[in-house]
């Protein structure tokens, strides 16, 4: 008992900065640099604009866009050795911020999907469960869409109705 305390105590004293990194230490955070340049490298322009990087990676960056499979691999290792210099955390910050807004919009149509779905999928529970969502849910309409877009799939027809249910659930949730 007295051994772990003692343990413990000697723990907190310990400074384990003075530890020096070991090289597969080293590698993974240069490996994580390399691919957050490649996230960069992804980006369209605009988007790569709007983060607002130093001016010297952006023109990196704006140039590995342009290589091709050799060259890019030297452009993605100098754009992770840029980013080391910087400060890589603000960098990843800016870069999640950037994308976060897509990750809702796709999260959004896909439950628009699923709704749209399960109305023409005969599953009865969801319009009831959109009538509590929304308060401005008319069920006769979406009745009729869902008969129509039935009509359709049976006659294998363009699912002009399915899109247009789609598409009252879009501005139901955009309202």
């Amino acid at each position: 008992m007295n051994d772990e305390y003692e343990q413990e105590h000697l723990d907190e004293e310990f400074d384990w900065s003075t530890i020096p990194k070991s090289k597969s230490r080293i590698k993974r955070e240069l490996d994580a640099l390399k691919k957050l340049g490649q996230d960069l490298i992804e980006l369209s322009r605009k988007d790569l604009l709007k983060l607002e990087l130093d001016e010297e990676l952006t023109e990196a960056v704006l140039k590995a866009q342009t290589m091709s499979k050799g060259a890019l691999k030297r452009q993605t290792g100098y754009i992770g050795g840029m980013i080391a210099r910087l400060d890589h955390e603000e960098i990843q910050q800016k870069l999640d911020q950037l994308k976060q807004p897509r990750q809702v919009q796709t999260e959004q149509f896909h439950q628009l999907e699923s709704w749209r779905d399960r109305l023409v999928g005969e599953d009865d529970s969801v319009m009831a469960e959109l009538r509590n969502e929304f308060e401005d849910f008319d069920t006769q309409h979406v009745r009729q869409l869902v008969r129509n877009a039935k009509q359709e799939a049976a006659k294998q027809q363009p699912p002009k109705s399915a899109r247009l249910l789609f598409k009252y659930l879009q501005q139901l949730q955009q309202n």
